[in-house]
């Protein structure tokens, strides 16, 4: 009798088991332009939080911070309070659409050379070839028993693995606190356990992520490649494999004649064939022979590729368009005296003209596009935007608020007195004297917690220290007679030479006729 298992067939998997991938070093154009991009992006990383920026006596000299026991962020000369925070938040839009702007133009550019993903698995991927040598002998490695050569390589990678990602997580809580000063703090073990939480998360991410996950984190993890199909279209620039010009592949052929690469089949008849052909029978019937394509099947793409795909399957999800599959090609085509770029930088829409014998698009058509204009004048737009509220933003904030407890208090000289407190924010790295004024209330008196109603006059004055908030209760008193709510516009000051001032709107209460 048959069992439930039986009838309900052979149990499918629910997913693939990893194949490990040892890519292959190759040198080419494209390889030198990653290193120099790596070299430049790590660079600026761990750099960046040593850098110093003269802000005077009153303000931080790293150029670049994020204070958040100040709540400020600098950034050279710009600095970013807390009430500013969509100054970041038009940065992230930016960020956002610059990144479809280039995909849209250039495909997945950033994928392939500056995502940090790339950056440090790449790092991690040199690393392993310089300890355990290029893909054959990691692959001999990979089968071979353990035994003292086996273990001491794979300690000595992972050992330096871990520093690197030791070395990125340290690197970034510099961001967060004066860099020489944390590390000592870091080093002599006085660092808050906030610092030491942070190295220790990014260290355990960078090593997975990098070092273990790889080109999982690209294919399975990351949710830029799904997107990516909505942004790409058939004028956008990828890695493409030339299917007109490579196609039917050869399997091993070395060295052909003219003959053996004719751009089409003379005999109609017959079938094309693929595989090595015998040049003696090619010599002899010259006029039966099949095309020929200029791949020659050797792989040579594929080991390369640091997720492992075969560009000549087509576009895939696993394709960072990183170009060193253009590389690897370039030289078998360099050694078997074809043209280069069999793999190569280009369109869909090229591709088609190509292969019906027309002319490729020009480069300048094919980035002008209305998609990619869209895209450039909504980042510009922004870009432009923010650079104008940057220049014309004042130095100088004010925040009043009324005191409802009690709303108002009736003076002995039959006068009404409201109490306000008032914020004055000098976002300048240097103290400032002000002078808080009032208008929109005839015959007003006001007067702070420093003065009384004897000295009352038309305006207060407060000094307000760098980089902070100043807070005071301001008194106003005005007749009874007048609206029962009435609007009022206070205005702050600033008495330096430099200048400038903010207003802000609040209200000036009475009783009610007969109260």
């Amino acid at each position: 009798m048959s069992s439930p298992d039986d009838l309900a067939g052979p149990k499918q998997k629910l997913f693939e088991a990893r194949t490990k991938i040892f890519p292959k070093a190759v040198d080419g154009s494209f390889r030198r332009l990653k290193w120099a991009l790596m070299a430049v992006t790590l660079t600026i990383y761990y750099v960046t939080p040593w850098l110093r920026w003269d802000r005077g006596p009153y303000a931080p000299d790293q150029a670049v911070l994020v204070d958040i026991a100040h709540r400020r962020f600098f950034m050279f000369s710009i600095e970013i309070w807390p009430h500013e925070f969509y100054y970041v938040a038009g940065l992230l839009i930016m960020a956002g659409i610059g990144l479809f702007l280039v995909t849209s133009a250039v495909g997945r550019a950033w994928c392939g050379y500056a995502c940090p993903q790339t950056v440090w698995t790449d790092l991690f991927v040199h690393v392993e070839r310089a300890i355990e040598g290029d893909r054959n002998a990691q692959i001999r490695l990979q089968k071979a028993p353990w035994g003292p050569a086996k273990i001491a390589k794979r300690v000595t990678k992972h050992g330096i693995w871990l520093l690197i990602a030791v070395a990125t997580g340290g690197a970034w809580i510099f961001y967060f606190d004066d860099a020489p000063t944390l590390f000592g703090q870091v080093v002599r073990g006085e660092a808050p356990i906030a610092a030491y939480a942070t190295i220790a998360i990014l260290t355990g991410t960078t090593y997975v992520l990098g070092g273990l996950m790889r080109e999982q984190v690209c294919v399975y993890m990351c949710p830029w490649p799904r997107i990516q199909g909505a942004m790409l279209d058939e004028k956008s620039l990828l890695v493409t494999y030339k299917y007109w010009r490579g196609e039917p592949r050869t399997h091993g052929l070395k060295r052909a004649g003219p003959a053996a690469r004719r751009p089409e089949v003379q005999d109609q008849g017959a079938e094309p064939q693929v595989g090595i052909p015998s040049l003696v029978a090619l010599a002899a019937n010259p006029e039966k022979t099949p095309r020929i394509g200029d791949c020659i099947d050797c792989n040579a793409c594929v080991a390369v590729c640091p997720t492992g795909i075969d560009i000549r399957n087509g576009s895939q999800i696993g394709c960072i368009t990183c170009g060193l599959c253009i590389d690897a090609c370039d030289q078998i085509m360099a050694k078997i005296g074809r043209p280069p770029r069999l793999i190569g930088y280009s369109t869909i829409a090229d591709e088609t003209i190509a292969g019906e014998g027309g002319e490729p698009m020009h480069p300048l058509r094919r980035l002008l596009r209305l998609r990619t204009i869209l895209y450039t004048l909504v980042w510009a737009g922004i870009g432009m935007g923010m650079l104008f509220a940057l220049g014309t933003r004042t130095r100088i904030d004010l925040s009043v608020s009324q005191t409802r407890n009690p709303l108002y208090v009736r003076l002995s000289d039959g006068s009404i007195r409201n109490t306000y407190t008032v914020k004055v924010r000098n976002m300048e790295n240097r103290p400032r004297e002000v002078e808080i004024g009032l208008s929109g209330l005839t015959r007003a008196a006001m007067w702070n917690d420093a003065g009384s109603r004897e000295t009352a006059g038309s305006t207060v004055r407060l000094k307000v220290p760098a980089d902070q908030v100043a807070r005071t209760r301001v008194f106003v008193a005005a007749p009874a007679q007048g609206p029962t709510r009435q609007d009022v516009t206070f205005t702050v000051r600033a008495l330096d030479q430099e200048g400038g001032q903010d207003t802000d709107e609040n209200f000036f209460e009475r009783p009610e006729t007969g109260q």
